[in-house]
């Protein structure tokens, strides 16, 4: 099985989950699907929870509380801004505009035209 660098375009580089309470959130997927969760530190010096299988970061777990659970996968592109226009042009809506997050990359969250939601990410090491 071959498995692509987070950073290949195209690829469901992370997922994100958001939802009420992030505590309870981590505890069920630890028991779920037996990851392990580590602290991420983040350039703000604040962290974030990393869902890891075996030493690789996969995903995380917000810190903003949001009324549902929902899970978000971030696909990677060569350029937010330009993957972002393209998308609007065949339908989708902006939920979040494109922003920078230091230590990380350009994004932006999305709807696609039947309502599923995701995110365009640009990694900080693509344009290094």
């Amino acid at each position: 099985m071959s498995i692509l660098e987070m950073t290949a375009v195209g690829n469901s580089g992370w997922i994100g989950h958001s939802g009420p309470d992030q505590t309870a959130a981590k505890s069920f997927y630890q028991d779920v699907l037996a990851w392990t969760i580590r602290d991420m530190p983040m350039q703000d010096g604040s962290s974030y929870g990393a869902a890891v299988v075996g030493e690789t970061p996969i995903g995380g777990f917000s810190p903003m509380p949001e009324d549902q659970g929902s899970w978000t996968i971030y696909f990677t592109v060569a350029d937010v801004d330009a993957s972002v226009a393209t998308a609007q042009e065949k339908g989708a809506t902006v939920v979040t505009p494109a922003m920078e997050m230091p230590g990380v990359g350009r994004m932006a969250t999305l709807t696609d035209p039947q309502g599923a939601r995701f995110a365009l990410i640009t990694y900080e090491s693509m344009t290094s």
